[in-house]
């Protein structure tokens, strides 16, 4: 099929190689020139596994292209798939040549693809059909995800949407994954519903934490115990410093703020975002309480940036929330991460200092806290550490190291919802 994909931020590009590498002919169009002269030479401008090597494959072989003219992209189409929060419905309808599927891929509040249609309608001289396709991708697993998802979920009201959309999907759902097709406000709705769900546990599970650093209690037996429940199921139950990226945040503030329009309370998703930003300060309070409630003037090493490991977002990272604490104590911070440095450089400036690899930022701190849970930071030569650093301080804001080690090692360890070392 000859599709179009409007946007090449994370989800536009993440679909457009993807049905590319599928035999498709996609052109990406963006109206940042400067990103798709990076995108045309190969250059990609997001850090995501794989995905470099797929648009580069997906272009060399001529299936994949990119674009800054809309008009052209739109007419060549078949599929017009909308990757961009702002949708060019008007311009959507202008220029099709012919029958269109109309796909809103970008989570957009119920009730966006229906305004869409009618801005399409205003324009169009040709049939469309509107569909509504969520997008379930992790950040860091991203292409994995759309190669092979849990499930495809499609909004469709026309018999002639519900072919060519089965048809596109076909052969990411060979093993026997569902297609789900429903009407398009309950596929809006899905997505913000999986991702309130899924941002529940995080912090349920967050606060279960805490309550066990209080009681005593260690939170990996209780997460296994719980885990083991078929109802339950071991996903999304590590305690961590609370979730970020761009999609949990945004989403359950929206799902509130379209309930409340609507004159519905949900009491449930409003105390989850309030308990997600308690816990943004949670490694805060623990490194205060490892360095003796004494932080200004010291230095801390930071390991991570990124919301989550596998990415180079940081948007509404918790390490951010704790960096300008500490800033605002006095402290002076060393920071290192594998994929987000630039990111970081971009918004934090000279603030803090960057180190080139996670042992430099060690040197001459008084702890090290540990912020995202990237493969490098898992094994480290806990020798090392404790030479480098000033002090054998450790705070573990994902629970990555065994608390008898560490206390063998003579680290003043310090976790979340685990005894203390």
């Amino acid at each position: 099929m000859n599709i179009s994909v409007i946007g090449t931020g994370y989800v536009g590009l993440v679909v457009g190689a993807c049905f590319a590498e599928t035999g498709n002919t996609v052109c990406c169009v963006d109206i940042d020139r400067k990103k798709i002269a990076r995108l045309k030479q190969g250059d990609v401008p997001i850090y995501e596994p794989g995905l470099d090597s797929l648009v580069e494959r997906n272009q060399k072989e001529g299936r994949l292209s990119f674009t800054t003219d809309l008009p052209d992209a739109i007419t060549a189409a078949e599929v017009v798939i909308i990757a961009v929060g702002t949708p060019p419905g008007e311009d959507v309808g202008r220029h099709m040549t012919r029958e269109t599927v109309v796909v809103t891929k970008s989570t957009v509040p119920v009730g966006s693809s229906a305004r869409i249609a009618k801005a399409v309608a205003s324009e169009a001289k040709f049939p469309f059909h509107i569909c509504s396709n969520p997008e379930f991708l992790k950040e860091g697993a991203a292409v994995e995800d759309f190669m092979r998802p849990d499930r495809v979920i499609l909004g469709v009201e026309s018999s002639h949407a519900r072919r060519v959309m089965t048809e596109l999907y076909a052969p990411f759902v060979r093993t026997g994954k569902p297609i789900l097709l429903m009407d398009v406000a309950s596929a809006e709705m899905t997505k913000y519903a999986a991702n309130g769900m899924l941002a529940t546990r995080i912090s349920f599970m967050n606060e279960i934490a805490n309550l066990c650093d209080k009681l005593g209690a260690n939170v990996d037996f209780v997460r296994k115990g719980i885990g083991s429940d078929s109802r339950i199921g071991q996903s999304f139950l590590f305690p961590g410093p609370g979730y970020g990226g761009s999609c949990f945040p945004k989403d359950v503030k929206a799902l509130v703020k379209m309930a409340r329009e609507s004159g519905i309370k949900l009491d449930v998703l409003a105390a989850v975002e309030s308990a997600n930003q308690r816990q943004k300060r949670v490694l805060l309070e623990k490194l205060r309480c490892a360095l003796d409630d004494k932080l200004g003037g010291r230095r801390v090493a930071l390991w991570g940036l990124a919301f989550k490991a596998g990415t180079d977002d940081m948007r509404e990272a918790p390490s951010l929330t704790l960096i300008e604490s500490l800033l605002e104590e006095g402290v002076s911070i060393a920071a290192h991460d594998p994929a987000a440095m630039g990111h970081a450089r971009v918004l934090l400036g000279n603030r803090i200092d960057f180190a080139e690899t996670n042992y430099e930022a060690l040197v001459g701190a008084d702890a090290l806290v540990v912020v995202t849970d990237w493969n490098e930071y898992r094994h480290p030569d806990f020798e090392r550490v404790k030479r480098t650093l000033r002090q054998p301080v450790i705070v573990d804001g994902r629970n990555l190291y065994d608390v008898e080690k560490m206390r063998e090692l003579g680290v003043r360890y310090y976790s979340i919802g685990r005894p203390s070392a």
